[in-house]
């Protein structure tokens, strides 16, 4: 089982500034836990740090201790959003899992974290995002078209 305490954080070197920060890894593994096959999929990690940022060999690391794990879809990804929220305390996250297709299925699982008691994303904002990350996919330039 993927451990948490495996994310190293690091000081974020601007923290009067939004700024994005993303990450995609291209390697993640797991195994369905309904035939034991192998699921594989693109993560990509967006957020907006506070205080910290994640050490890129940690998440590396984190994400390979998945390798043998049953889960499904939905619970890694959301277990990884829930972890790296815990972790950074960012400002927004959003994590966005491509899992590659098996039996004729490709499929998108989309988590935002909210900070405890901070609506750090609002319902707007991931709306948001999730229209521009569409856009990006498909190749739309404008929200107004």
């Amino acid at each position: 089982m993927a451990d948490p305490k495996i994310l190293e954080t690091f000081p974020n070197p601007a923290p009067q500034r939004d700024y994005l920060i993303e990450h995609t890894h291209h390697e993640f593994t797991s195994v369905c836990p309904m035939t034991g096959h192998p699921d594989f999929a693109d993560i990509t990690v967006r957020y907006v740090a506070d205080r910290k940022c994640v050490e890129l060999k940690s998440l590396k690391l984190y994400f390979h201790a998945y390798r043998n794990e049953g889960i499904f879809f939905e619970a890694a990804t959301n277990r990884i959003c829930d972890d790296l929220g815990a972790a950074l305390k960012p400002r927004e996250l959003t994590i966005i899992a491509d899992w590659k297709a098996r039996g004729g299925f490709s499929s998108r699982v989309t988590a935002a974290w909210r900070a405890l008691g901070r609506a750090q994303v609002t319902r707007g904002k991931f709306q948001e995002a999730c229209f521009w990350i569409r856009a990006a996919r498909d190749g739309a330039a404008s929200k107004d078209e």
